[in-house]
């Protein structure tokens, strides 16, 4: 029997020896396949892709998880104090596991039999979220523990908690407590009240089931609960406890906070930076920041709404979206209806004589007087005419006042650079983003029209043409091999005659571009056009390139204007001006060069006397032809040209002065007359853009280059006035193509008398 237990007993301490020699060899090994906690030294927390104007204005976030990193000192005491009473109130005791946490979840699987969370410290948290996974295994919980150990060794208490409140999930898609504040109260930690501090320290356990949006009822709950770990480890008064535990939830959630409304142009940097860095560029904290400027930003969004709504207005209602049955739930009906741009849909509850009750989908009764609505019908003399109880309509608030709209079939696009470095200063690609993510600014293709004009001028000048070459107004012999139906023709059906090329540009006569397009040369022309930055193989080679039958983008218009407002510099638009990194590093910068600053780095595309004498063309439209309505601005430094393609498909407006160019277009996006010209529909877009970019700022024009000379000329010959001569007028040209010879006297009542400034709309037949 003794001999028994002495072999039992050595059995029993050589099973020991094995066991723990076993579990050591485990843990050896289990410890030498942990991750390196120092990589939690430089961790890169998955912080989305943000967007920014220039002038510090979120325009976008991308990325699944929301998440903006704080160091300690960031997150007020309060918060962290709620946080560690209630997740692990010995954290700054314990060297990372927590044993009496742990023999109180062992407890709890013997005495219940299942694996439920337990004794997990925050450092066991961070191991866990950093580098293992959710599943409850005890292999899993083996490696957090461990790793725990290991994590303490490494860092100090503060990094371990730091880390832990920037990466733990609060629901939502908000990681971390800067993200949850925003989320739950739409505010930055610093200004939580304790009620809100409490409610969000109680989210982690259960961060979907019991967040206040989700269960309110689990989420009060749970905040009482933290309020009172904090009142029992004395973190808060019974008064602030009292307080706070009677305060009302309060919690709405919170979207993206933009605050600078330019989709279009946060879809093409999201375009180019995932492009540039892939798919992890969501997650990796990069902030871009873009050339926009918020100024112009917002008056290009209201400057296109109000022009393309006008348009609406002057085509007529086409009804209610849909009407509905007697007894229908208006409210249930309307959630399916979006809001589009400023438009919110509305049902008509009440039609009175003249006005009418409606309800928006968040359930607030509005009023629209007749007038508000007149526009629909004219000559209506009762709101009875126009809407009828359950009419499903679009309203829109203006100074203060609803009134009846529609969701726009027309579009447009409205964008404006500077001439000087190709920074896009705004861009607005639609009507509404969401509505149609096309962006008709870049990604459209079309016929510039008249509005492509000035080119051909241009490149006319180059080539020693002056504003006063004469050309005949005359009908053109077909000589076009691109079209052979091709008959141009001028607005008015009229031919004038000889006509100087100032006057041809500024009354935009078909017949005297085409002429000189003939007699300058397809080939020569698509040479001067290439050196300035169009496409050669997208310029037809015939005839009707004079008149703008070639396909460009608004941007690409933008980008050729400049030209003519910097003084003959090619410029290349851009939209990012930096890229920083999650650790504010800058890892990209764009340096373009600024024609004020180093013009000689710059290629010089177009004589500076060419762009000078194009601008006082161009000025000379926005005084005398299309563009005349521009006057209304008040200003002097304004030159531009309007442009509507055959049967008035396209509206353009190109205009600038020395420090801005802007373009507008306005069309449907299956091309169909828009049955106006461009000074109806482009230009007020244009105008109403301008008016507002320019406020206050003072009038700047091209400075004259040297070499230009100013004469007295006859207007009907372009030659030299006679001395005396009554009716000369003052040209400019270069010192090389001033004109030599007297014009003989001549009796003439010709239409080219600086007195014909009739208002001709230019269309391209």
């Amino acid at each position: 029997m003794i001999e028994l237990s002495k072999f039992a007993w050595r059995l029993l301490f050589a099973t020991t020896v094995i066991i723990v020699a076993a579990i050591t060899a485990v843990v050896i090994h289990i410890e030498a396949n942990l991750p390196p906690v120092e990589v939690l030294k430089d961790v890169r927390l998955q912080v989305p892709l943000k967007i920014y104007s220039a002038d510090g204005k979120l325009i976008a976030e991308y990325g699944e998880k929301r998440r903006t990193p704080l160091t300690l000192d960031q997150i007020p005491q309060k918060l962290k104090a709620a946080i560690i009473a209630t997740e692990d109130h010995r954290f700054y005791k314990h060297p990372g596991v927590d044993i009496r946490g742990l023999m109180r979840a062992v407890v709890n699987l013997v005495s219940k039999g299942t694996k439920e969370q337990g004794g997990s410290t925050i450092t066991m948290q961070v191991a866990r979220n950093f580098f293992l996974t959710r599943n409850k295994t005890f292999s899993r919980k083996l490696n957090e523990i461990l790793l725990a150990l290991k994590i303490e060794q490494e860092l100090t208490k503060d990094e371990i908690l730091e880390l832990y409140l920037n990466k733990i999930y609060f629901g939502k898609r908000a990681y971390g407590v800067a993200a949850a504040a925003e989320v739950y109260y739409g505010t930055t930690v610093d200004k939580l009240t304790l009620a809100q501090m409490a409610m969000l320290a109680g989210l982690p356990q259960a961060p979907s089931a019991i967040n206040p949006l989700n269960s309110p009822e689990s989420a009060l709950k749970r905040r009482t609960h933290v309020l009172d770990r904090m009142l029992a480890y004395k973190v808060i008064t019974k008064t602030e406890y009292d307080a706070a535990n009677n305060e009302s939830i309060n919690t709405v959630y919170h979207g993206r906070p933009v605050e600078l409304l330019a989709p279009f142009v946060a879809e093409m940097v999201r375009q180019h930076v995932v492009e540039t860095y892939g798919e992890d560029a969501y997650a990796q904290g990069y902030q871009i920041i873009t050339t926009i400027d918020s100024k112009l930003q917002n008056s290009a969004n209201n400057a296109l709404t109000k022009a393309i709504l006008e348009y609406e207005q002057r085509h007529g209602y086409r009804g209610p979206i849909k009407k509905l049955r007697a007894g229908s739930n208006y409210l249930t009906e309307l959630q399916d209806v979006p809001k589009v741009n400023m438009l919110f849909p509305a049902a008509v509850l009440e039609v009175q004589e003249k006005n009418c009750q409606i309800i928006l989908k968040d359930g607030f009764r509005v009023t629209i007087t007749l007038d508000g609505m007149l526009w629909a019908k004219p000559e209506a003399q009762s709101a009875h005419e126009i809407l009828e109880v359950g009419d499903v309509i679009y309203v829109i608030r203006e100074n203060g006042q609803w009134s009846l709209t529609q969701v726009p079939a027309i579009e447009g696009a409205l964008i404006s650079i500077n001439p000087n470095n190709g920074a896009v200063l705004s861009l607005v690609g639609g009507f509404d983003y969401e509505k149609s993510s096309f962006n008709r600014a870049t990604q459209a293709s079309r016929q510039p029209g008249s509005s492509f004009k000035p080119f051909i001028y241009a490149a006319a000048l180059e080539n020693d043409f002056t504003a006063a070459s004469i050309m005949n107004d005359a009908p053109v012999v077909h000589d076009d091999p691109t079209n052979d139906e091709w008959r141009p023709k001028n607005y008015t059906h009229k031919f004038y005659g000889p006509t100087r090329l100032r006057i041809g540009l500024t009354h935009s006569r078909n017949l005297v571009s085409i002429r000189l397009l003939q007699a300058l040369g397809i080939n020569n022309a698509i040479n001067a056009l290439t050196k300035m930055g169009f496409d050669s193989s997208s310029l037809p080679r015939g005839l009707s390139l004079a008149l703008g039958t070639n396909q460009i983008s608004p941007l690409a218009s933008a980008a050729a204007y400049s030209i003519f407002a910097n003084g003959g510099y090619k410029i290349e638009p851009y939209f990012i001006a930096q890229i920083i990194d999650s650790q504010n590093n800058i890892i990209f910068e764009n340096k373009p060069i600024d024609v004020t600053q180093q013009p000689e780095a710059l290629p010089l595309v177009m004589k500076p006397q060419t762009a000078y004498l194009i601008t006082g063309m161009l000025q000379d439209v926005v005084r005398f032809g299309s563009g005349k309505k521009v006057v209304q601005l008040g200003r002097k430094d304004l030159a531009g040209k309007t442009g509507t393609t055959q049967d008035y498909v396209d509206g353009w407006f190109a205009g600038y002065n020395r420090d801005l160019v802007a373009v507008a277009w306005m069309g449907f996006d299956e091309p169909k007359s828009v049955k106006e010209y461009a000074y109806k529909t482009a230009l007020p877009m244009w105008m109403y853009f301008m008016e507002q970019a320019l406020k206050g700022k003072p009038e700047n024009v091209l400075a004259q280059p040297q070499g230009l000379v100013t004469v007295r000329i006859d207007p009907i010959t372009g030659m030299l006035a006679r001395p005396g001569q009554e009716n000369a007028i003052e040209e400019t040209f270069t010192q090389e193509t001033q004109p030599k010879q007297v014009a003989k006297a001549q009796t003439s009542s010709g239409s080219d008398d600086e007195s014909d400034h009739l208002l001709e709309a230019d269309n391209l037949f």
